[in-house]
């Protein structure tokens, strides 16, 4: 089978690790340049890091932040959250971010990306798909900001892939989000079976068998881990940690 890639997803709030469950009530993990270190450490085959409040907040990157972190980390660094011009994405290039992940901007004002990836190449952009189910109907895809968005799930993947031009879309569970209950695999294979770029499965993992499954079985390119990245045990203490490959790679 073909290696596929384990990505720590950490959450900052402007301040601090945080974790969150279905988007809702972050609890404070720590120190994220202590984390980078840890995985430094643990050879990771990436890192994600999403300022979720930045948007919301309407508050400008910490570019200096940014370039702490960056610098630490010794894997390729993807970061998400506030980036609204086409300077933010240059900046956070030359500062050693490899990928930004946008979400909210593809409503705001998709040209910037579209102006960004014909530049720097679509390998350098991820689109954030935030994916729920409403109290009546069906699976859809969401803005960041909780607003529906027009396309379907498949039309929306199709629109990514083809009119932006994105290299990479992250489909993320917002209730799975923090449950340890595994991914979304349905709405994740809906996915891969409508796009041919890359596809980073997150949001609900729990154990081994739910990587397993979305990387071996659901076929996801990549698989984002939160809650298993930042405590021992579901109800248990902070630690942050990182799962054995050897676990995980079926032969």
């Amino acid at each position: 089978m073909a290696l596929k890639r384990i990505i720590p997803c950490l959450l900052y709030d402007g301040s601090g690790l945080v974790k969150t469950v279905k988007f809702k009530n972050p609890s404070y993990i720590g120190d994220p340049i202590n984390a980078i270190k840890i995985y430094n450490e643990k050879e990771v085959d990436e890192l994600i890091l999403i300022d979720i409040n930045a948007s919301k907040q309407k508050r400008k990157i910490n570019f200096d932040k940014i370039t702490d972190l960056a610098s630490e980390a010794f894997m390729p660094f993807a970061y998400g959250g506030g980036v609204k011009t086409y300077n933010d994405f240059a900046t956070l290039y030359k500062i050693g971010v490899e990928k930004v992940i946008v979400n909210s901007l593809i409503q705001e004002d998709p040209d910037v990306i579209k102006k960004v990836i014909s530049h720097y190449g679509a390998q350098a952009v991820v689109a954030c798909i935030d994916i729920k189910k409403p109290m009546f109907g069906v699976k859809s895809p969401y803005s960041y900001f909780g607003n529906k968005i027009k396309y379907t799930l498949k039309e929306y993947s199709k629109y990514l892939e083809t009119d932006i031009g994105v290299g990479e879309l992250m489909i993320q569970s917002v209730d799975n989000d923090g449950t340890w209950e595994g991914y979304d695999d349905e709405s994740i294979e809906e996915v891969i079976n409508t796009v041919s770029i890359p596809i980073i499965a997150c949001g609900g993992c729990g154990n081994i068998d739910h990587l397993k499954k979305v990387l071996y079985h659901t076929n996801a390119n990549a698989a984002a881990i939160g809650s298993m990245a930042v405590y021992s045990k579901k109800g248990m203490g902070v630690l942050i940690n990182f799962p054995e490959r050897a676990q995980i790679i079926i032969e």
